[in-house]
């Protein structure tokens, strides 16, 4: 093993050290007989880094494969996130860094880079590598607290981190942080999105979650629809592609929600979600809010180029019941809406 970089608590914030392996290297088959393996790092909150939700010529499935991993809440009581390749755990922290910047929290992240499949099973992470990163983030996070000065401490990460759930799976079986779709009656609407990237809830994840998408036959034949009743088929390209349309939703808390910046066809210049208040930015993402144990919670919508221009009705439907449904599940007050008259077609 060798390593690259030190992190320098007493230094600017984020920052992050890295570990080759000549092991993984040779095995890998690189070309320099090593391998970036290993990065751990730490940043606090608030961070001058946006939250952005997904633009809407991005592609949420994984190209080529046609399956992606969401990200899961790690569980055991404490704000963590799972991803394919990594673990990273929040803390709440009131303090200030040796070069005065005020801190409210702080974050810890262990990751493995791409780890290939001579170090995985059935394409993620063996369950042995899940629990190490998140003993590692663990313990990472809380040397951070003691150097900061902070009075908490995470507890131990659960054992037997299960691996994540694939996707996409079909929207009649949602039960996550999609089950409010299925719950709501729209699986039964033909020009709806028939699938769901999602993962369990969890009250402490300050980015959770839930896509709609479209399979190819299904997009296709929303497209065709159109055409037939008129539409014209130059303005609207029809999908070549699973997960071409999408509907995707955020709920952002705490100090993650306070800077939130919604897609916008200005360059250079953000769109932020208000707490305490709804809207529109000037693609097609929408943001509602609300309060939450004192704490304000960011709610945001975005749709898929393509799908946009054809804006059915629903979608402000949609949105009210998705918020609704976080509001309720996590006992917040105060939701705020975007007005009817935004929710027009593009």
């Amino acid at each position: 093993m060798a390593d690259e970089g030190t992190i320098e608590l007493d230094a600017g914030l984020p920052q992050d050290c890295e570990i080759f392996s000549t092991e993984a290297g040779e095995n890998q088959g690189s070309s320099s007989g090593e391998r970036w393996f290993f990065t751990g790092a730490v940043g606090v909150l608030p961070s001058p880094d946006p939250y952005v939700p997904e633009e809407p010529v991005e592609f949420l499935i994984t190209p080529y494969s046609h399956h992606t991993y969401p990200v899961e809440p790690l569980g055991g009581g404490m704000a963590g996130m799972v991803t394919a390749s990594s673990v990273t755990v929040q803390l709440p922290c009131t303090a200030v860094t040796s070069y005065g910047e005020p801190v409210k929290a702080l974050w810890a992240r262990a990751s493995l880079m791409d780890p290939g499949p001579a170090f995985t099973e059935n394409g993620q992470m063996t369950s042995h590598d899940r629990n190490v990163l998140a003993e590692t983030a663990v313990i990472t996070a809380n040397n951070f607290a003691e150097h900061l000065g902070c009075d908490d401490r995470l507890p131990e990460p659960p054992r037997n981190i299960p691996a994540l759930k694939e996707g996409p799976t079909a929207a009649t079986r949602a039960d996550g942080t999609c089950g409010w779709y299925r719950e709501s009656g729209f699986t039964h609407q033909e020009d709806l999105p028939d699938q769901v990237l999602e993962s369990r809830t969890d009250d402490k994840v300050w980015d959770e979650e839930c896509a709609l998408v479209f399979s190819k036959a299904r997009a296709s034949d929303v497209w065709q629809s159109q055409v037939d009743h008129g539409k014209d088929a130059d303005s609207v390209e029809q999908p070549s592609r699973p997960g071409e349309w999408w509907v995707a939703y955020h709920t952002y808390s705490g100090e993650a929600a306070k800077n939130v910046n919604l897609p916008t066809d200005y360059d250079g210049l953000p769109f932020v979600a208000e707490q305490g208040k709804a809207g529109r930015s000037d693609k097609a993402a929408w943001w509602a809010s609300s309060v939450c144990d004192g704490k304000p919670q960011v709610h945001t919508m975005s749709v898929a180029y393509g799908y946009n221009k054809l804006m059915p009705p629903a979608l402000e439907k949609m949105f009210h019941a998705y918020v609704t449904d976080v509001v309720e599940r996590r006992g917040c007050t105060d939701a705020k809406f975007p007005s009817h008259s935004t929710f027009r077609a593009d």
